[in-house]
């Protein structure tokens, strides 16, 4: 007999899965977090070349602040795009904590 049953199987792989939804979850809230943290900065970076260009009214600035706005715009989407992430990861972990039961030593 091999000392384990199909319920000790099913709940090995449900904790591995735990396991990996948390390990992806940290990762995806780490990067969540750096790119808050560049968007901030870029966002600051705009509004100053906003005031360059309306100040200067050169079409160079104008143009390094239409380029610098595009740049903003997607990455403020990418950061929607990973709070999603985090939101769909914490759903599905929470979801499997909900349904798991883990078994005791005694079985």
């Amino acid at each position: 007999m091999s000392g384990f049953t199909l319920d000790d199987v099913g709940s090995r792989s449900q904790k591995r899965h735990l396991e990996d939804i948390q390990r992806r979850l940290m990762s995806a809230r780490e990067s969540l977090g750096v790119l808050e943290e560049q968007v901030a900065v870029w966002n600051e970076a705009l509004d100053e070349a906003r005031i360059r260009s309306l100040v200067s009214e050169t079409p160079l600035l104008t143009a390094e602040y239409n380029e610098l706005s595009k740049h903003v715009v997607a990455a403020n989407a990418e950061m929607i795009r990973r709070s999603n992430e985090v939101r769909s990861l914490t759903a599905e972990r929470d979801e499997l904590l909900r349904d798991w039961v883990p078994k005791d030593e005694n079985g």
